[in-house]
């Protein structure tokens, strides 16, 4: 087992979300993952360095410390960020924004708490949505969903995993479920066509992944209602080479800042709360290259 797929796996692969209730499920996972308890610290606090090293370089930029400043949370909120392994990516824009708060606005204490589950679709997160909610309580939701919905698997697929329409009635029915926080809607990240059919993961698993779909759910999802953050407009179609990662489908850490940065500044301009009642609200910027407070597919 080398370092390299070890890292890969840590990176997106967080049992201790789905198998937290198992006693002693923590002090294991080092050993899960074939490293000594300091081998496995030093593989998470690389990623926890990349991610802190995106959000300073992109507070470098005095106009979006200035959206950063302009952010809506309030102090003591708790803000929960759900989707797939883009968001459960240690790395990831999540982690970014945690970051971002902690060293631009460390008074708030605003709690972020991943929800990414790698490899989840949106009906798999609803069955455990009603916990996830009272667990956490959140006064916002950033809801990433969807990027599995639209996989294809099989030798000839002539169908995604979950239809179109359920996955919207799935987000829907996660917004009757918790209808008090605020709901903040991203499109699902465009991919590489050409880099997913290469990647061996995906060609030993038939797994596909098409732009045409993407686009597809990308629109279902801006009827929403709600804030929309569009990573269509972000990433591109097909997505800036810079932005995604070599198999395709996960965003490179340029990618995931790219993420960070289009949802601040989605959410310092956005007019007023987002409801069921408001028309979405969409950016288009330029394409650019586990529970803890604001300060750390």
């Amino acid at each position: 087992m080398t370092q390299q797929p070890v890292e890969k796996w840590l990176q997106y692969t967080h049992l201790d979300k789905l198998y937290g209730y198992l006693p002693g499920i923590t002090e294991a996972l080092p050993t899960v993952f074939g490293l000594s308890p300091a081998e496995y610290d030093d593989v998470l606090a690389g990623f926890a360095a990349h991610a802190e090293s995106a959000a300073g370089d992109l507070l470098a930029d005095p106009g979006f410390a200035a959206a950063v400043d302009a952010l809506p949370f309030e102090t003591g909120q708790t803000v929960l960020a759900v989707g797939d392994s883009i968001t459960d990516d240690l790395q990831g824009w999540a982690e970014i924004l945690r970051h971002l708060l902690g060293q631009r606005r460390p008074d708030l204490g605003v709690q972020v708490v991943n929800g990414g589950l790698s490899a989840h679709t949106t009906a798999m997160v609803l069955r455990r949505w009603p916990a996830t909610v009272a667990a956490t309580r959140p006064a916002w939701v950033l809801c990433a969903l969807g990027g599995n919905d639209v996989t294809r698997v099989g030798p000839e697929p002539s169908t995604t995993q979950v239809p179109l329409a359920e996955s919207i009635t799935n987000l829907r029915r996660m917004q009757v479920i918790a209808p008090d926080p605020r709901w903040i809607w991203f499109t699902p990240v465009p991919v590489r066509e050409d880099r997913v059919a290469a990647f061996p993961p995906f060609r030993f698993g038939n797994s596909t992944w098409r732009n045409d779909d993407i686009v597809a759910l990308a629109n279902a999802i801006r009827g929403l209602g709600d804030t929309v953050v569009d990573l269509v407009g972000t990433f591109g179609v097909p997505a800036h080479p810079d932005l995604q990662g070599d198999d395709g489908v996960h965003p490179s850490l340029e990618g995931q800042a790219a993420i960070a940065r289009t949802l601040v500044e989605q959410m310092a301009t956005a007019p007023g709360p987002a409801g069921p009642g408001r028309a979405p609200a969409t950016v288009q910027p330029e394409n650019v290259g586990t529970s803890r407070t604001a300060g750390t597919r």
